[in-house]
């Protein structure tokens, strides 16, 4: 697939840009599914989820940029073991971007009050990227509402070092102003998309023009600019805090990895396995940074296997 390539960093956080209109919840999550989109409001702030399926409750948390799109393949495969619980963090997709700091701490809570909106006491969560660092701040602070952990391509200590991904890693590490990306996404286009999507996805061709429509779709919504900017400068706090806390985490724990990870390489994921008494560890071949999304018969059947009582 032909590609145009651009190493911006507020050309990368152009994939969580805005559109003109705010667009509403729909009533629907459109896939190659049609699943029903609940929205509760957790301290003020409106949080749409996807609510499907019966058993024990599974969170799974998508990553920086992302949405529960991301999760696609996971709904109809764990449904008939779970209840799998999807929520859009606040500032992504289609929940509410408030003018917050969007601090670890923050999303812990926002999670936290999730739970308790949808009377969950305890869940087992499955985190990627950026979710799988929520994830973590969820074992570390909330043990008691953590059952297992499923941390796949997650967020290491010491990010900025270990990142190898080029258009994340200037994501995570740039000062350019709101206005000056929300200017970016005015002039640019969908090459945006697929050019940031080819380094997350080792398979190109799964980068149909329907999926980058959709992502372009999804992404660009009002509100996202200034919530990706706040996420990304609050990385110190996730070092300084959770990160550090690895080592604490006492929940069963699965660490699975993509192959052909190109933001952070499989040695991360091994180091991290390592910093996790009793951790194990799955690879996944012909995946890249969500290998949930690129080799969803491969995951799930890890999934099942891990959570299931």
């Amino acid at each position: 697939m032909p590609r145009r390539r651009s190493r911006s960093p507020a050309f990368f956080l152009l994939l969580t840009s805005a559109c003109a209109t705010p667009a509403e919840i729909p009533p629907w999550f459109e896939t190659f599914q049609r699943l029903p989109v609940h929205s509760v409001t957790v301290d003020g702030t409106r949080i749409a989820y996807l609510d499907v399926g019966s058993g024990p409750p599974v969170i799974l948390v998508h990553g920086f940029g992302g949405s529960m799109w991301h999760w696609e393949y996971q709904q109809a495969a764990l449904a008939p073991h779970f209840r799998v619980i999807t929520p859009d963090l606040p500032g992504s997709g289609f929940s509410d971007k408030p003018d917050i700091a969007y601090t670890p701490d923050e999303m812990v809570a926002f999670v936290c009050g999730l739970m308790d909106a949808l009377a969950i006491p305890k869940a087992s969560f499955v985190g990627n990227s950026m979710g799988a660092g929520i994830a973590i701040g969820m074992a570390v602070a909330c043990p008691q509402r953590v059952d297992r952990l499923v941390l796949i391509d997650g967020l290491p200590q010491g990010v900025r070092e270990k990142v190898t991904g080029p258009l994340v890693k200037l994501a995570v590490e740039t000062s350019a102003p709101v206005w000056l990306i929300e200017f970016g996404n005015w002039i640019a286009g969908s090459w945006v998309t697929e050019d940031a999507l080819a380094e997350i996805v080792h398979d190109h061709t799964r980068l149909t023009p329907s999926v980058i429509e959709r992502s372009v779709r999804n992404r660009h919504r009002p509100g996202l600019i200034p919530a990706a900017m706040a996420t990304a400068r609050s990385l110190p706090l996730w070092e300084d805090g959770f990160a550090r806390r690895i080592g604490e985490i006492g929940q069963p724990t699965l660490v699975v990895w993509g192959e052909e990870d190109r933001v952070f390489p499989p040695v991360v994921g091994r180091e991290l396995q390592a910093s996790i008494r009793g951790a194990s560890f799955a690879m996944i071949p012909g995946a890249g940074h969500m290998p949930q999304w690129e080799q969803p018969e491969t995951v799930n059947r890890l999934l099942i296997s891990f959570l299931k009582p």
